[in-house]
Order: C-alpha cells, then structure tokens, then sequence
C-alpha cells in the first residue's frame, strides 16, 4: 500500500479549517465548485473548458469536530477506489496544522504522482480560502498537467 501525505499550516482559527473540511459550501470553497451531499455522502464533479472531466462519490466516515475528517472512496478514478482520505487536524500557536494522507493506493502508478501534486494544489486552495477568503477550487485550480 502506498499513501499520498502533506502537512500545512493555515493561519486561521482550527474551527474554521473544520468547517471548509466538514461542510458541502466549505469543500466548494477550496475543492471544487461542483459538489452536493446526501445521505452522508459527498458527490464532486470536476469540469475543465465546460466539460465534466472526472466525479466521485466520498463517503463520509468520520467527523470529529476541530480533530478529523476522514472520507472513504466509493466512486471515482479506479485508482481511489477504496481508499481513504483524512485530514488529522491541531491548534500550534496561531497555525491550525493539517495532516493530510490519502490512504491505501495499491500501487506507486503515475497517477498518484499527479494527485499527490493537486492535493497539495487545493490544499493551498484550502489555506488561500480561509487565510484570505478566495480559495482556487476547480475549475479555477492550478492546471499542472496536459490533462485535460
């Protein structure tokens, strides 16, 4: 098994960071716009130049407010099928400190280099969001690749 990790530190109250990971308009404000939830799962599209380039459905295993956020992978890329995703969450000094990992890929495949590189991506959405109020969630991310 092969995980994807990043640590961030976000100048922002950690009740704030928990809010932009535990609620639909959070993830929309650093994700990406296109997503709803139900039934407690959330359900994101992504679209580039008016097209929808990949969904997923994530359900949602735990939330612990201002201590964790942990999705499991239902639907999406082949490659995140049953994969989890956590955001470990705590206060240092005036930083609220993100530990991020995306769980039990069973492979090292190009395709987890590239997410490795866009969850640092929207995880600086995420600080951009609540450091000053205007995240880049998709289709306003940073385009790393000639992907579509």
């Amino acid at each position: 098994m092969v995980d994807i990790a990043h640590r961030v530190g976000i100048r922002a109250p950690l009740q704030q960071v928990y809010k932009a990971l535990a609620s639909q308009d959070g993830v929309a404000g650093w994700w990406t716009r296109d997503v709803s939830q139900a039934g407690g799962v959330l359900q994101l599209r992504f679209n580039a130049g008016g097209a929808e380039i990949g969904a997923m459905r994530l359900k949602i295993l735990q939330q612990l407010p201002d201590q964790r956020v942990l999705w499991e992978v239902l639907a999406g890329p082949e490659e995140w099928l049953g994969t989890t995703i956590r955001f470990e969450l705590k206060q240092e000094a005036d930083y609220s400190i993100v530990i991020f990992s995306h769980e039990g890929w069973q492979q090292r495949v190009e395709f987890l280099h590239h997410c490795s590189t866009k969850w640092a991506v929207f995880l600086l959405s995420l600080k951009a969001l609540l450091e000053t109020g205007h995240g880049q969630p998709s289709p306003d991310d940073i385009k790393i690749d000639n992907w579509n």
